[in-house]
C-alpha cells in the first residue's frame, strides 16, 4: 500500500486538532473549576476535524445538536426520572428533534444517556454542553482557517 505523503498529514493533522480541543477544554476545568468536558465531545473531534466539510461538522449542527439533546435529557429527567422506558424517550426524541430541527450532530444522540445516567443537573446545560460546543465551534475555526486549510465552515446556519 503506497499512500502519498499528503495523504498520510490529513490524519495527523485531524488528530493534532483533536487532541489540542481536548486539551484546551480541560485545562478550562483545572482553571475554573466547572466542568467543560464531556464524552460525546470526543465523538464531536472526529467529525469536526477528520470530516470538516459534512453537514453534521456545521456551527448550528454541533452547538443546537448538543443543547438540544441535552436540554430534552434534562427535561425527560425531570419529568420521568430514570427508566428504560425513559431514557429509551429520551434518545428517541432527542433523534427526532435534531432531524426535524436540522441539527443532526450524531455524538450529541449520547447527551440524554449520559445526563440521565449521570444525575446531571440543569447547570450542565451551561457547562460543559454550551460553553463547551461554542468552544469547540470557536477553536475548529480557528485552527482549519490556520493549520489545515480547509474551507471551514461550509455554513454557519
Amino acid at each position: 500500500m503506497n499512500l502519498s505523503l499528503t495523504a498520510n498529514k490529513t490524519p495527523l493533522i485531524a488528530g493534532l486538532g483533536a487532541a489540542v480541543c481536548i486539551t484546551l477544554l480541560s485545562s478550562l476545568s483545572n482553571l475554573d473549576s466547572a466542568l467543560w468536558l464531556m464524552a460525546p465531545f470526543g465523538a464531536t473531534m472526529v467529525i469536526l476535524f477528520g470530516l470538516p466539510a459534512s453537514p453534521l461538522a456545521q456551527p448550528r449542527n454541533i452547538v443546537l445538536g448538543h443543547v438540544l439533546t441535552a436540554a430534552i435529557g434534562l427535561a425527560v429527567a425531570d419529568l420521568l426520572g430514570l427508566t428504560p422506558w425513559s431514557l429509551g424517550l429520551a434518545v428517541g426524541l432527542a433523534v427526532t428533534v435534531m432531524l426535524l430541527t436540522d441539527t443532526t450532530h450524531p455524538p450529541a444522540g449520547a447527551n440524554p444517556l449520559l445526563i440521565m445516567l449521570a444525575g446531571e443537573d440543569w447547570h450542565f446545560l451551561l457547562t460543559p454542553v454550551a460553553l463547551g460546543a461554542v468552544t469547540i465551534v470557536a477553536f475548529g475555526y480557528g485552527y482549519h482557517r490556520w493549520v489545515s486549510h480547509q474551507p471551514y465552515p461550509q455554513r454557519w446556519s
